[in-house]
């Protein structure tokens, strides 16, 4: 069945914003002279926000700093240079343009804080036409919570059950199960390990952007 509302994540999903990520979260890491993030860590971590780059950068330093104070430096530098290297992925133009087409409304729902959504959007007019536009502190609670998906969907008038939400890691799947709403995993993005994304048991695992385009028809 055709969607009648097709949500997205946001990092990792829509836009691969992971060398602003990782450049803010080693920027904060130089502060306390440890050495940054490899490549490799910035891809595996970025989906989990600044929480998870800063852990993987701290290690068994993490549980000695104030998690707080770190994560306040981190969307200080974030905020300081949000979108120098962050780049749509490739597909989701044509993708968007065919919702469009097929008046399927989208949305977007993020855990990135909702003034740094709105600041990174800035640079992404095809994102800012989105129907909604959800951030981590948007409600009460953050994915894998249902609530923002709920919201969401009653904000577009859509039947949870008749909606899909895609995104790239175990939360956004855990989330899209909790509201009731299809799941699907965006195999382009900062999803790790593939053997192990099977285990979400997602509706669909799409690879690239033009395979969801595939299942809403013409």
């Amino acid at each position: 069945m055709t969607p009648s509302t097709i949500l997205f994540d946001l990092d990792g999903t829509l836009l691969d914003t992971a060398p602003d990520m990782g450049e803010a979260a080693n920027r904060v890491l130089a502060e306390f002279d440890l050495p940054p993030l490899t490549r490799e860590q910035i891809y595996t971590h970025t989906s989990f926000g600044a929480r998870g780059l800063l852990s993987a950068g701290f290690g068994e330093q993490a549980q000695y700093q104030d998690p707080v104070a770190l994560r306040a430096r981190f969307l200080d530098h974030y905020g300081d240079a949000i979108c120098h290297g962050t780049q749509l992925y490739a597909g989701i133009d044509t993708l968007l343009d065919k919702l469009d087409q097929l008046r399927i409304p989208w949305g977007i729902v993020t855990n990135k804080p909702e003034a740094l959504t709105h600041q990174l959007l800035a640079f992404f007019p095809r994102l800012q036409e989105a129907r909604v536009i959800v951030g981590a502190d948007t409600y009460a609670h953050a994915k894998p919570h249902p609530m923002p998906l709920l919201e969401a969907a009653k904000s577009l008038n859509c039947v949870p059950q008749q909606g899909l939400y895609v995104g790239d890691i175990e939360n956004d799947i855990l989330a899209a199960r909790a509201a009731n709403m299809g799941a699907a995993v965006a195999g382009w993005g900062y999803t790790g390990d593939q053997a192990l994304v099977h285990n979400w048991k997602a509706d669909h695992i799409f690879a690239r952007p033009d395979q969801l385009s595939a299942i809403l028809g013409s």
